[in-house]
């Protein structure tokens, strides 16, 4: 369904990505890992068509995203629902306008109906009773919670996720790991997340693939990224900080003090 095709995206003397190649499955839950500054949000803004490469294609059901004029990749981007992550809702809307705000956007409806849709999708995402509140009486996970509402109130065939349990507590991270599978399973959608939390990575994940200068260097399954033998992932996966490791393009050393 998506395809991501020799991708290179510079900015200014900072090469980001260096040829992305990456295929996704109809249906497939992708997650891509990598450290700060490895380019993962970069990748997805390149997949959702908000940023458009130096070289290298987009594919979603074989059109290139690439080549497709403003007007024409404002369509495309309706396949698309979108979890930011920190939530970015609109703090002067209601609960209900924020999960309705982009079906009353781009439909013309009206608003007791467009109410009725954004009650249905809370009640999806375990939030009863509250779409007449406020986003600053709710709570980190219940934010989320409603962020993941808006993404699917207008159906989308494919879900993004950008670092969706940045911020939470544990117990809260696993019950939004749970939602994505679930809105996987219910609505049959296919899901993209970045994330460096290796928990949610293999919770949610048919398949994980890891960004590094740059490049995808590895993809499989949570359980044959588990038991890698290429160093690089395994220093990622275990949170291992002997050895030199790379962030944001510079080396850095281990050093101990032996005082």
């Amino acid at each position: 369904m998506l395809e991501i095709v020799d991708i290179h995206k510079s900015f200014e003397n900072n090469y980001v990505l260096r040829g992305v190649n990456l295929g996704i499955e109809r249906g497939e839950s992708m997650v891509v890992i990598g450290g700060s500054g490895s380019g993962k949000s970069v990748l997805l803004k390149h997949i959702i068509g908000i940023l458009r490469p130096d070289r290298g294609n987009v594919l979603i059901d074989g059109v290139d995203l690439t080549s497709l004029r403003e007007c024409e990749l404002y369509e495309a981007r309706k396949k698309f629902g979108m979890l930011f992550q920190m939530s970015a809702l609109f703090d002067s809307l209601s609960v209900w306008e924020n999960v309705a705000f982009g079906i009353l956007r781009n439909k013309s409806m009206p608003d007791s109906e467009a109410k009725a849709i954004a009650v249905e999708k809370l009640k999806l995402v375990g939030l009863v009773g509250v779409e007449d509140l406020m986003p600053a009486e709710l709570s980190g996970g219940m934010k989320k919670r409603v962020g993941l509402a808006r993404a699917i109130a207008h159906e989308p065939e494919i879900l993004l996720y950008d670092e969706p349990t940045t911020g939470l507590d544990p117990i809260m991270a696993d019950a939004i790991n749970d939602l994505i599978v679930a809105m996987k399973d219910t609505l049959s959608v296919t899901s993209v997340a970045i994330t460096h939390d290796m928990s949610s990575a293999y919770k949610i994940a048919d398949r994980i693939a890891m960004l590094y200068e740059g490049q995808i260097i590895l993809t499989g399954k949570p359980e044959e990224i588990k038991n890698t033998d290429n160093a690089i992932v395994r220093q990622f996966i275990t949170g291992s900080a002997s050895g030199p490791i790379k962030i944001q393009g510079v080396h850095y050393e281990r050093t101990v003090n032996r005082a």
